[in-house]
């Protein structure tokens, strides 16, 4: 694959677009693509990627996990295996009752199986998921970012994504409570309003343990 040198924030809004190429271009918080992360990392403090900053392009499925499917996927230990096991628990519970599908890669650019990662999760299937992808640019981004099929639209809309990733994935936020935190608890709040009595959020709620058990 001819490698494009890209700043950073550009080259993953690239990537999480080509993940969902059935989501047409839009202008930001209008409709649902990778622009959305970081029009929700905006209103968010952080600190300015400096000009210079250049990013190649990533598509390697050798750090993909041997086993299909895995719900969350770490190529940057964010998270300790009960963390993980407890994220897995939620989306299969999700999946269980709504037919979404969430899906977590907390990586470090560029240890990232990147585009690959589309064939890996099968986002092709149908519009029906959730990704998360956690990198920070060496704490020089927001955390969050998001790409969400458009299948969810009507159940969590835009700006629901965007005050996610401004409430959790900020710079303050991971440096007070740490990135773990700041992953479990996007995912949990995505669960609450889900497995939620009407299924839908446009505010963060609450966490509410008792939709997890």
């Amino acid at each position: 694959m001819h490698a494009m040198s890209l700043p950073p924030l550009l080259y993953l809004s690239l990537l999480l677009l080509l993940l969902s190429p059935s989501l047409p271009l839009s202008p930001p918080l209008s409709r649902r693509s990778a622009a959305v992360a970081f029009a929700s990392s905006a209103l968010s403090p952080l600190l300015p990627l400096p000009a210079s900053a250049r990013l190649a392009a990533v598509d390697n499925p050798s750090l993909l996990p041997p086993s299909p499917n895995l719900p969350v996927i770490q190529t940057n230990k964010l998270l300790v295996s009960g963390q993980v096991k407890r994220l897995s628990a939620i989306a299969g519970r999700v999946e269980e009752k709504t037919g979404v599908r969430v899906r977590v890669l907390c990586q470090d650019y560029p240890n990232t199986p990147g585009l690959a990662i589309k064939k890996y999760w099968d986002l092709e299937k149908d519009d029906n998921y959730i990704v998360l992808v956690a990198d920070s640019f060496g704490g020089k981004s927001n955390l969050l970012n998001f790409n969400v099929g458009s299948g969810v639209d009507l159940l969590l809309p835009s700006i629901f994504f965007s005050r996610l990733s401004a409430k959790y994935g900020s710079l303050f936020y991971v440096k007070d409570n740490g990135a773990d935190a700041a992953v479990t608890n996007a995912v949990e709040a995505i669960a609450d309003c889900l497995l939620s009595e009407a299924g839908t959020c446009s505010d963060v709620p609450k966490l509410a343990e008792a939709n997890f058990k």
